[in-house]
């Protein structure tokens, strides 16, 4: 396959995208493990051409493939793209659907409507991707190797520099929205667990935590009442969850499950059955929040 774009309509990217998410969250249920788990380990996707890193639900789609098909490569690009790299997708291999949002103008027939609107709206579009383990004549960039002390500094700096008030003690990790402040345990709480140290447990709580005080009135002001209702405690769990493993990939350490996962997980799931982009409106609101962070840190480096 080495098209470009699929023809099809918005409703059919968002359904195709979410089902295909949905399907590895019913999959790892038992074992708390959601699809940005262990494949957030690879890092964020990012396009071998433009070097860009992908956003939003496309992270979640491209690490859903990248579990099932074993992938450890973080770069992917379309076919066109890979040849301007003077690649060659093998013979056989099939692409991952993303989405991309282009701008349509007032009066555009894009949409088959033929209407004018009173200002440019996005339109969601289709893109088939292949991952750089589906393709010959490339080789990856090789970053230079990096300490894991030198790593986890790197997080503990990342963190300090956002400016939020953390206090530790108890043993419940939070966000407490009338004193603006995360309340985590003490670090000595926190477990190793298979494929990751207690420190990068900390952290990944902690991120999650980040990405919950992220949406503050006076910060990102984010709120789902209206539209999700009694849904909206669930769907902030689920942003803060993303915004977590993104900036885990990120930053360079494990995000790994863990058992309170579960009483998250029926929610998302029922959510997802009642609105099918509530996952991409999820996925959204964490890269936001994830790029807010990162821009708090840029400013007071």
């Amino acid at each position: 396959m080495n098209s470009e774009d699929l023809s099809t309509t918005a409703t059919d990217v968002h359904r195709a995208i979410t089902e295909k998410i949905v399907q590895a969250i019913k999959a790892g249920a038992g074992s708390f493990e959601m699809p940005w788990h262990r494949a957030a380990n690879i890092g964020r996707p990012v396009n071998a051409h433009t070097r860009a890193v992908y956003r939003g639900i496309n992270v979640l789609a491209l690490w859903v493939q990248a579990m099932a098909r074993g992938y450890l490569s973080a770069y992917w690009g379309t076919y066109r793209q890979w040849q301007k790299l003077g690649a060659q997708v093998d013979r056989g291999e099939k692409g991952t659907v993303i989405v991309f949002y282009k701008q349509i103008e007032p009066g555009s027939d894009a949409e088959g409507d033929g209407q004018e609107g009173p200002r440019t709206r996005l339109f969601a579009r289709a893109s088939w991707v292949f991952n750089a383990e589906q393709i010959s004549g490339w080789e990856p960039p090789q970053p230079e190797p990096k300490a894991r002390i030198e790593t986890l500094a790197e997080v503990e700096t990342f963190i300090q520099r956002t400016d939020a008030l953390v206090r530790h003690g108890g043993d419940a990790a939070y966000y407490d929205r009338r004193h603006d402040l995360v309340v985590m345990p003490p670090r000595g709480l926190f477990k190793a667990r298979p494929t990751s140290s207690a420190l990068d447990s900390y952290y990944a709580v902690l991120l999650h935590e980040l990405t919950h005080w992220s949406g503050a009135p006076h910060r990102l002001a984010r709120e789902f009442g209206d539209r999700f209702g009694d849904h909206a405690y669930a769907m902030e769990e689920l942003v803060a969850e993303l915004g977590s493993a993104f900036l885990c990939a990120d930053l360079g350490i494990s995000n790994e499950p863990r058992p309170d996962h579960a009483a998250y997980v029926a929610s998302w799931l029922d959510v997802l059955r009642q609105d099918q982009k509530a996952l991409f409106t999820a996925a959204s609101r964490a890269s936001a929040a994830a790029d807010y962070l990162a821009r708090l840190v840029r400013k007071s480096a």
